[in-house]
């Protein structure tokens, strides 16, 4: 059965919302501002003085759909701008010591594997990476920009050709935005 479906979303205090007419919305707090583009045709959204108010005239399973999709990412745009979103990364080295550094815009790891050639990743703008040790931290605002710095760190410590019960070097993620992994 078709009806109208409406959800609301409460913007909470220190957090901006702007949405322009070709559907940008704009997410500014604290920690720093994200930006998406929401666009579908049968699915209207409106900011309000303190709630976000999305709205579907006759709506079937994939309005539905598309309206929890929309709700659960502007959720993350929230919190991403009152407290970043997180990933942890341990270094593991078992064979040989490898050095890991943040140069700039690169994530760079020295003598991986006894290679004499140095492993890099460019990292993406508005992503924090820090080095701490046996652990890397990567904090953002935008949870996708976060997540997939960390997944191309993990990405480019990936071994090919050996046996992984044997030759565990690498960086792993241990704990992603608001969950463990173990």
């Amino acid at each position: 059965m078709k009806e109208d479906l409406v959800r609301e979303i409460v913007i909470g205090k220190g957090v901006n919302v702007e949405l322009s007419d070709d559907g940008k919305l704009k997410v500014k707090g604290a920690r720093g501002e994200v930006f998406r583009t929401f666009t579908n045709p049968k699915v209207s959204l409106k900011v309000q003085a303190d709630k976000m108010v999305l709205f579907s005239s006759k709506a079937t399973k994939r309005e539905k759909r598309v309206i929890s999709t929309y709700v659960s990412h502007i959720k993350n745009m929230v919190k991403g701008v009152v407290e970043n979103h997180l990933y942890r990364l341990k270094i593991c080295s078992g064979h040989f010591p490898m050095s890991v550094s943040v140069s700039g815009e690169e994530l760079i790891i020295k003598n991986f594997m006894g290679e004499s050639v140095p492993r890099k990743v460019k990292l993406i703008s508005g992503v924090a990476v820090k080095v701490d040790g046996s652990e890397i931290i990567v904090s953002s605002a935008d949870k996708e920009a976060a997540g997939q710095t960390a997944a191309s760190i993990e990405q480019l410590c990936r071994i090919t050709n050996r046996d992984r019960r044997i030759f565990q070097d690498g960086c792993y993620i241990t704990f992603k935005a608001g969950k463990a992994v173990i």
